[in-house]
């Protein structure tokens, strides 16, 4: 009885850490705090809520890439972009579970499924329900971003047995008309909402270093942490600078802002996976390290995010070693007792 009373206590001081009222203000003082103090604010947050040493591990595999009609400025798959990236067809399910297989053999504890589609077609949807279904039957969790999402196709996920689905809000509402001109930034809050609803787990997060200020990664991080409850998983991505899109050319990005947005992310959702995402591949292992004292609790696995470089499994493992950290157990990304 004295345990569940210490539990109770524990559980009733975590949820009093989570907040869902932060105002601009607030969330850009974050940004300004001297970069050691905001850093021992989110680890010290982290270790609230998460194993400090502990990484969740997932894969991501494109099961349909190019030939996208969205025109978002950082992706290859635009079809509006010429970028030399060939269209492929609709991966079988075969092919999925196979790659699945791999993932796990790997290490990868969730396995992510992503289609370049503005939004799927009922059709589509009964494939991606099959893939989803099989690879839960392999022991995985399942993740799939096939971009928007009619509330009935989401219950339709849900009774696949889909366990996440990610749809980035990728950066403020201010700047987003200046990436993305086929879609408004209410129609991703609306798939969220329809996702949500439907009782999945929401995976959201955004890119920085398109460009963007300091201001728009702070209403970026407000929109996700005043959301009615957190995503559970948070990627931040890093711009991959893809040749032949409209941001092939953008500035490169000062390490210790993303390091930032990482810490902000994490002070501002507690409970939620932070995945150090896209862009791994252009960082060096010190930005990384400083990635996951800021909080990043979760890495895509693999040699490619969908159609972009990402490190080697083997690289990964390798700092793993050296940064004394391991991969999170399978259906053990809800933070700690």
């Amino acid at each position: 009885m004295q345990i569940l009373k210490e539990k109770s206590a524990i559980n009733s001081t975590k949820a009093s850490l989570i907040r869902h009222d932060w105002t601009q203000e607030s969330v850009e003082k974050l940004f300004y705090e001297p970069f050691n103090d905001l850093l021992y604010q989110a680890q010290t947050l982290h270790r609230r809520f998460f194993d400090s040493n502990e990484i969740q591990i997932s894969t991501l595999l494109s099961i349909k890439t190019g030939s996208c009609p969205e025109d978002c400025a950082y992706c290859p798959q635009s079809a509006h972009y010429e970028t030399g990236l060939e269209k492929e067809a609709l991966l079988s399910t075969d092919q999925v579970v196979g790659a699945a297989l791999e993932a796990k053999n790997a290490g990868a504890t969730r396995f992510c499924m992503g289609a370049a589609w503005r939004q799927p077609t009922d059709k589509d949807l009964d494939i991606v329900c099959d893939m989803v279904t099989a690879v839960r039957n392999v022991g995985m969790e399942t993740c799939v971003t096939l971009g928007m999402l009619k509330p009935n196709q989401a219950a339709r996920l849900k009774n696949a047995g889909l366990d996440f689905y990610n749809h980035n809000i990728d950066t403020s509402e201010d700047f987003y008309s200046t990436i993305i001109s086929t879609r408004n930034y209410k129609d991703r809050i609306e798939t969220l909402s329809n996702v949500s609803a439907a009782g999945i787990n929401v995976c959201s997060g955004g890119i920085v270093g398109m460009g963007e200020s300091i201001s728009d990664r702070a209403s970026m991080l407000k929109t996700l942490a005043n959301l009615p409850s957190h995503p559970k998983s948070v990627p931040i991505n890093m711009l991959v600078r893809a040749p032949g899109t409209p941001l092939e050319n953008a500035a490169t990005l000062d390490p210790f802002d993303f390091v930032r947005t990482i810490a902000a992310a994490r002070i501002m959702m507690p409970s939620s996976i932070v995945r150090l995402s896209a862009g791994r591949n252009d960082m060096d292992e010190s930005t990384q390290a400083l990635c996951f004292h800021a909080g990043a609790n979760s890495i895509f696995y693999g040699d490619s995010l969908l159609t972009t470089e990402n490190p080697q499994v083997s690289a990964d493992r390798s700092l793993f070693k050296r940064l004394g950290l391991r991969p999170m157990q399978a259906n053990t990304y809800h933070e700690k007792d």
